[in-house]
């Protein structure tokens, strides 16, 4: 028997175009409260934000068969967009109105395997240094026991964002 899924996003640019109207803890308020879209990898993986707090930010994901690869776990490309997600926004979070971030790197840890049967798993992302142009956050992967079953660490990118 065949499985299936579908799933719907809204137009990206709207939250790109409001990313220079807002501090970075704002925009992802603005996520937060469902005024601004989601990222549509968001709706393809099925993760969602759950906190964003000044230098944190939280993502959940409930693994699915999914996001399993071959062997039959969750793919480490799943763990690596949560853990890029969760560090890079941390980062987000800190910034001033009109600044803006990219990911330059991303070093990942893989711990424990995540299947359907590990249930929720959090990504929760802090900074470690907030730069004038870059900064350095990590990431971690936990289940609903606070196991660690990935670590991240990621340099960011800072740089002015335009409002038009």
């Amino acid at each position: 028997m065949g499985r299936s899924r579908t799933f719907e996003w809204e137009d990206p640019r709207v939250s790109a175009g409001a990313v220079a109207h807002h501090s970075g803890i704002e925009f992802l308020r603005e996520i937060l409260d469902g005024r601004l879209p989601a990222p549509p990898i968001a709706a393809a993986l099925g993760f969602t934000l759950e906190e964003a707090e000044p230098g944190r930010a939280v993502f959940a994901l409930v693994p699915g068969e999914e996001h399993y690869n071959p062997i039959g776990s969750v793919h480490g490309g799943v763990y690596a967009t949560l853990l890029d997600s969760a560090a890079g926004c941390a980062v987000q979070s800190a910034l001033p109105r009109g600044t803006g971030y990219t990911s330059l790197d991303l070093t990942l840890k893989f711990l424990r395997p995540v299947t359907v049967d590990t249930g929720k798993v959090r990504a929760v992302g802090t900074i470690l240094n907030l730069g004038r142009r870059t900064a350095l956050a990590q990431a971690e992967l936990l289940d609903s026991d606070d196991r660690l079953l990935a670590h991240a660490t990621s340099s960011c990118m800072l740089f002015p964002v335009s409002s038009g």
